[in-house]
């Protein structure tokens, strides 16, 4: 019987499998081996898909009659930095004494691509190969992995996507890459007064490009409008009054009136002042009605990374890049469970389970509070009724379920690094929170009658905080608004009130908001959509932008190209001038590029691959035709007269906020 060889994506991960199967083995140079098992690792990517010139010299030089490059077979190669790793990677993988392969390395798509890759540039030995799928770092979870690990071919799917993908990026930057600038880059270079500009295109990074664009030209194109309010006080002793605010409803003066801002406002304020002259006579008031309502919330769901990318934006003001990075080292410290996924929910067979990792978490003793609230979960047993929550969906999970704690690495906690311990915490506050009974809230909502004009006031108030013990440790001005509550609890329909004075409120209208590095993730997996609701969010959702995997990677890359700015402190996005030119080549000669509709059905499509519902050369086929059609329409075009006007415009703009 020969031994087993555990490919790992990191050699900090290999360290792990080492350790954790208690492996008496000995350190040679890019592997450890035992008396049973050999353990090596990649180091990231270490093949790559290899220059059009790799295929033929000429196509080093760029040129129009190259153009579209569509390979029949595509060639990869080593990445020479890491050309030794490869090598002894690739001697293991091929030793006559190994005959079984355990893929470890990131269970997800890219972690796929990165063994499939290094697997086939190894001649891909005839070994039996089984592939480690796990969640966590944790001992208990590498054990079940290799004692559940299934044959490899049992993940195929998985990466013909991840292949899928890559080609796609391969030839969107590729070919529009050298078609824009071979067309336009001279065009844009004595705009900027560059030597040499090179329009780079990418599949996702157009399309976030545009979304950036568009939201700034939205911003510039704002006017700013103001509306008039009217607020009633209403008195029924001394001590005793409230505030309403008029509302134009069906059957009242101003229903659906042009002078209207919106149901509640005017355009100008003189006529603002009419409507107060028109009621002024009044005698008094009449409380038209009283309405009492309960109302429950629900904590929010899980994190996955989107989230937890733009609520580290919001709360910490770093980017998303920064936030992969701390919670990958979460991670690999054995604390969290697998970061880059995309859903917000437990699996079925997590959640029967649930209840170990809040026992874990008492047991770790990091923090009074974590230990109070795992207790308190225990103690009513919570936990138990979790099964039948929002919180647990099979449906939703594609490759892992939602970040949460583990319970386990209580030795790294203590040396975590201040920012890397709030967000741990972060984490591990929204996991216990769905645990928690809803928060529950008394709602009173009055309706004051002036002359059959309408005045409407209402209050909400917290009764039972439920998970905002965690989440929110104080309900502000809560006996304010109580005292509030319970004096407008007592009105009864039909009881007349002294009105006391009228205020208008000056109001205006406000731009829409830029986006942050954090908020434009979320706006990515929303295909365009910046959906500021949490469950609203999740209702609508669809295949978004990039994955969860590679957003960050490429919001860090518009920037490093200069094509985006971020602002150190606030996050806050904005496109370069150089950005905006870029833009306006792409929208005169492939404009679906900018279209976060078509990015995203592209990643659904590739989904599809993934779930075996389309196969892998009828997507080809569909990219190699959009590929081909766009290419010979912006060659038969010719937009160099509109894009220099459009460029001019561009460069207006930046000469006015330069100055």
């Amino acid at each position: 019987m020969g031994k087993a060889l555990f490919v790992t994506e990191k050699p900090s991960v290999a360290m792990d499998f080492v350790k954790l199967l208690n492996v008496k083995g000995t350190k040679r140079d890019g592997y450890i081996e035992g008396d049973k098992a050999v353990f090596t690792w990649c180091v990231g990517h270490m093949v790559t898909m290899c220059y059009p010139e790799a295929y033929d010299e000429k196509l080093k030089f760029w040129n129009l009659k190259d153009l579209p490059f569509l390979p029949k077979e595509y060639l990869y190669d080593v990445i020479p930095q890491v050309k030794k790793q490869f090598e002894i990677v690739k001697s293991l993988l091929n030793r006559n004494d190994i005959d079984t392969i355990y893929v470890c390395t990131d269970s997800g798509r890219e972690g796929e691509y990165i063994y499939r890759l290094v697997d086939k540039q190894a001649g891909e030995p005839n070994k039996t190969k089984k592939r480690i799928w796990i969640d966590s770092q944790t001992e208990e979870e590498i054990k079940r992995g290799i004692k559940e690990a299934k044959p490899l071919s049992e993940y195929d799917s998985l990466a013909h996507s991840a292949y899928l993908r890559a080609k796609e990026d391969y030839l969107v930057g590729i070919n529009f890459s050298r078609l824009l600038t071979l067309t336009y880059g001279r065009q844009i270079s004595n705009f900027l007064n560059n030597d040499k500009v090179v329009i780079a295109v990418g599949r996702v990074m157009s399309c976030v490009l545009g979304m950036v664009v568009d939201r700034e030209r939205e911003i510039r194109g704002f006017q700013k409008k103001n509306f008039y309010k009217i607020n009633g006080e209403f008195i029924k002793s001394e001590d005793e009054s409230y505030e309403g605010e008029w509302k134009a409803i069906e059957g009242t003066r101003y229903y659906n009136s042009s002078l209207l801002y919106n149901d509640t406002g005017f355009n100008k304020e003189q006529d603002a002042r009419n409507l107060i002259s028109y009621i002024k006579p009044a005698e008094f008031a009449v409380v038209e009605s009283v309405k009492k309502t309960k109302e429950t919330k629900n904590a929010p769901l899980l994190f996955n990374l989107a989230e937890l990318q733009n609520e580290c934006t919001k709360r910490f003001k770093i980017s998303p890049d920064e936030t992969l990075g701390f919670i990958q080292k979460l991670y690999e410290k054995k604390l969290l469970t697998y970061p880059r996924t995309d859903a917000r929910v437990l699996s079925t067979a997590v959640a029967k389970n649930i209840g170990s990792n809040i026992s874990k978490l008492v047991k770790m003793n990091f923090n009074q509070n974590v230990t109070n609230y795992s207790n308190e979960i225990l103690k009513n047993s919570w936990q138990k009724n979790i099964l039948k929550s929002k919180y647990v969906d099979d449906s939703k999970i594609t490759d892992h379920y939602a970040i949460i704690p583990t319970g386990e690495g209580q030795s790294s906690v203590n040396s975590l690094g201040k920012l890397e311990r709030a967000i741990y915490d972060l984490v591990v506050t929204r996991f216990l929170a769905i645990f928690y009974p809803p928060a529950k809230y008394s709602k009173v909502a009055i309706v004051t009658n002036v002359m059959d004009e309408r005045f409407m006031t209402s209050k909400k108030v917290c009764v039972e905080k439920g998970y905002l013990e965690i989440l929110k440790n104080d309900v502000k001005d809560k006996d304010s608004e109580e005292d509030a509550a319970a004096f407008l609890s007592k009105l009864r329909k039909g009881e007349k009130l002294q009105i006391g004075e009228y205020r208008i409120k000056e109001g205006e209208t406000t731009p829409p908001k830029r986006y942050t590095t954090g908020s434009i993730i979320i706006a990515m997996e929303n295909a365009g959509k910046l959906i500021e609701d949490d469950e609203l969010r999740e209702h609508i959702k669809g295949q978004g932008i990039g994955t969860s995997a590679t957003r960050a990677e490429i919001i860090k890359k518009l920037i490093n190209i200069g094509y985006l700015g971020a602002n150190s402190k606030s996050q806050i996005l904005t496109p370069t001038e150089k950005g905006e030119m870029i833009y306006e080549a792409i929208k005169v000669s492939v404009p679906s590029l900018l279209n976060p509709t078509l990015t995203a059905s592209w990643e659904k499509g590739l989904k599809l691959v993934y779930e075996k519902a389309i196969e892998p050369d009828n997507f080809m086929e569909k990219l190699e035709y959009y590929t081909k059609n766009n290419i010979n329409r912006v060659m038969v075009e010719n937009n160099l007269g509109y894009l220099n006007r459009r460029l001019f415009e561009v460069r207006k703009v930046y000469n006015v906020d330069i100055s």
